[in-house]
C-alpha cells in the first residue's frame, strides 16, 4: 500500500482554509458557492465516521467588507473591530450551511496564551475532545478580536499545525492558493520541479521556503507552511499542502489521489508541543 492509499484510513483530520480560498479574487467577498462545496465535503467526511476540525481564516476580511471598507485595516483597534464583526457573520454562515447537512458546527477561538499556559492548554484539549465525541465540527480561528503581537500565532498555517498536534490528529490538510511544494518559485522559474512526497524536513527545505510571501488576502507564505509541516509531522500527523481553488480536492486527497505535496509523519519521541511553539513564535 503506498503512502497516498493510507490516507483513506485517516480518522482525525484537521483542514485549514486560507482567506484567498474563500473569496472572489475580483471583490474580496465570500465565494458562497465554494463555501457550500467545502461544507458538503467536510460533512461527507463526518458521514464516513471521520472526525474533522476546520481551521478557517476570513473573519477580518468578512468584517472589513461588512463595513464597506475596501483596503485592509490600518491600525490594530480597527482590525480587531473588523474581526469581531466578521467572526460572528462567518460563523453564522457556517452554522447555516452545516445545518443543511445535519451537522453541528462549533466555534473555538485561540491565542498563543491558550497553548503556553498549562491549564488553558489542557482545557482547550478537553474541549476539542468533548466536541469531537459529540460529533460536532469545531471551527477554529485565531481570536483576532483580542490578540496582539505578543499573544498571536500570526497565521492559520501555524495555528492548524498546533491544533493537529494538540488533538493528536493523523492528517493535516493545508488548502491555499498554491499547488504544493516546488524546488523553486514556479511563477519565476519555469524549470521549478513539483515535489510529490517529502520524507523528512531538513534545513535545505526550510531555506527553500524563505522569501515567499502570502497572497494579498492571506498571511502565510511557503515558509510558514514548512514550519507547520515540521510541527505536524513531528507530532505524528501526515500533512498535505494543496490548492484550495476547488474544494472537491478534499475527497480526492482522502481517496488517495495524487493531489498536492504529502509530508510524511515522522513522529519524534522527544516531541513536546510547548517547545515547538516557543521556537516558532
Amino acid at each position: 500500500m503506498d503512502f497516498r492509499e493510507k490516507l483513506k484510513d485517516k480518522k482525525r483530520i484537521v483542514i485549514k482554509i486560507g482567506s484567498s480560498s474563500l473569496t472572489h479574487k475580483e471583490t474580496g467577498k465570500l465565494d458562497l458557492i465554494k463555501l457550500e462545496i467545502l461544507v458538503r465535503e467536510v460533512s461527507d467526511l463526518r458521514n464516513q465516521g471521520k472526525e474533522v476540525v476546520l481551521v478557517s481564516s476570513g473573519a477580518i476580511m468578512v468584517g472589513k467588507n461588512s463595513v464597506g471598507m475596501k483596503d485592509a485595516p490600518d491600525h490594530i483597534a480597527f482590525k480587531q473591530a473588523c474581526a469581531a464583526i466578521g467572526q460572528a457573520k462567518l460563523m453564522m454562515i457556517y452554522q447555516k450551511l452545516f445545518a443543511e447537512y445535519n451537522q453541528v458546527a462549533s466555534q473555538v477561538l485561540m491565542t498563543k496564551n491558550t497553548m503556553v499556559d498549562n491549564l488553558n492548554r489542557r482545557n482547550a484539549q478537553n474541549t476539542f475532545e468533548e466536541l469531537l465525541k459529540l460529533g460536532s465540527i469545531p471551527i477554529v480561528n485565531e481570536n483576532d478580536t483580542i490578540a496582539t503581537y505578543e499573544i498571536e500565532f500570526g497565521d492559520n498555517d501555524t495555528l492548524s499545525a498546533v491544533v493537529a498536534a494538540l488533538i493528536g490528529a493523523d492528517l493535516l490538510i493545508l488548502l491555499s492558493d498554491i499547488d504544493g511544494l516546488f524546488t523553486d518559485d514556479p511563477h519565476l522559474n519555469k524549470k521549478a520541479r513539483f515535489i510529490d512526497v517529502v520524507e523528512s524536513i531538513d534545513a535545505h527545505l526550510i531555506e527553500m521556503g524563505k522569501g515567499t510571501t502570502g497572497s494579498s488576502v492571506g498571511t502565510g507564505g511557503m515558509a510558514t507552511k514548512l514550519k507547520a509541516a515540521k510541527l505536524a509531522t513531528s507530532a505524528g500527523a501526515d500533512m498535505i499542502i494543496a490548492n484550495g481553488e476547488d474544494f472537491h480536492i478534499i475527497h480526492r486527497i482522502i481517496n488517495g489521489e495524487c493531489c498536492g505535496t504529502l509530508f510524511r509523519a515522522n513522529q519524534r519521541e522527544e516531541f513536546y508541543l510547548i517547545d515547538y511553539i516557543e521556537k516558532m513564535l
